[in-house]
């Protein structure tokens, strides 16, 4: 493989047409219905499909938002009606001066979207899933407890399998140790510890409670209770951010989405692995293309909910700037 540099007109062809990553295989289906949430859809688009995410929230009085994302960019869906499992809404895509509008109109089966996509070019069938949901108990948590007068500090690290079965290792400087029995219910995470420190070996258990990015619980054992304190890493980084995406084009809307795991989306673009330290926060992207590669690469900083930087590509930089996403816990259907 080589690394390439592309016209403009060859890397907005890729960008409309860039291939989605399918969701990881550990990635919980979503237990409600609807169409809140993202949904993985596949459009035509001449002899390639062109693959978008659409995103649907309540926006209140019976209303939902939406976004059109792409690795192009992020647009605002309007007019959508969504009423027994039928779906409406119009996109507006700009490139420049120019201005181009359609209109979908389709059904909602569970987690299955059908339908087609209108417009003064043509129609164009749609097929569409919504995505599935990574479990909030994934990802790396500093573990704190007191041991005596001393304050011990380990990690617990939540991964799945490919059958998306989840796991978990506990890393400590002191001896090894082996968790079994591994559970997640609602908002507990049970496990069962074996430990071997030289040439003692006991078990415990522990039982905790998820409070977003806060874990709590007690292990359990024959010398006693211990109360343990557990905070995610990497929690200011992961959530949904709006981006603005300043270049020589202009400025255009975008989408970061950081998993528990900090893997991520950059608009439909996979992120293997987003690093978050001090404050700061980088990633970066290979993206194939035929027999080159186009890399992206961000660096940053976050400061409280706002996050600043710049995107260096092959062909340039673009200034990035955004806000997270902080919505209301409210169910779909509770309006």
């Amino acid at each position: 493989m080589r690394r390439g540099t592309f016209s403009r007109t060859t890397l907005c062809l890729y960008l409309l047409t860039a291939t989605l990553v399918a969701a990881p295989a550990w990635a919980q289906p979503p237990g409600g219905r609807g169409i809140f949430g993202d949904w993985q859809v596949r459009i035509p688009f001449g002899e390639r499909q062109m693959d978008v995410i659409l995103s649907f929230a309540p926006a209140g009085q019976g209303n939902w938002a939406g976004q059109w994302i792409s690795a192009w960019g992020m647009n605002e869906l309007k007019d959508i009606r969504f009423s027994d499992g039928n779906l409406r809404f119009v996109h507006v895509a700009r490139f420049g001066d120019d201005e181009f509008t359609s209109t979908f109109s389709g059904e909602i089966d569970g987690d299955r979207l059908t339908g087609v996509l209108s417009s003064e070019q043509g129609e164009s069938d749609v097929v569409g899933r919504r995505s599935p949901r990574i479990s909030p108990a994934v990802g790396r948590w500093q573990m704190k407890f007191t041991l005596g007068d001393r304050e011990v500090t380990t990690l617990l690290v939540v991964t799945p399998d490919g059958e998306g079965r989840l796991g978990a290792q506990w890393e400590s400087e002191w001896g090894e140790h082996e968790i079994s029995d591994f559970t997640v219910q609602r908002r507990t995470i049970r496990f069962r510890r074996k430990s071997t420190i030289q040439d003692r070996q006991w078990e415990s258990t522990f039982e905790g409670t998820l409070e977003g990015n806060a874990l709590t619980g007690t292990i359990k054992s024959e010398m006693g209770e211990i109360e343990v304190r557990g905070a995610r890493l990497g929690a200011a980084a992961i959530g949904t951010w709006h981006l603005d995406v300043a270049g020589e084009w202009g400025t255009v809307k975008q989408r970061l989405v950081v998993h528990p795991d900090l893997s991520a989306l950059y608009g439909t673009l996979p992120v293997k692995r987003v690093e978050l330290k001090d404050g700061k926060l980088t990633f970066g992207m290979i993206v194939p293309f035929g027999d080159q590669e186009f890399t992206m690469d961000f660096a940053g900083k976050i400061d409280d909910t706002k996050l600043t930087g710049e995107m260096t590509t092959s062909m340039g930089s673009q200034k990035v700037s955004g806000v997270k996403v902080v919505r209301l816990r409210q169910r779909p259907g509770s309006m």
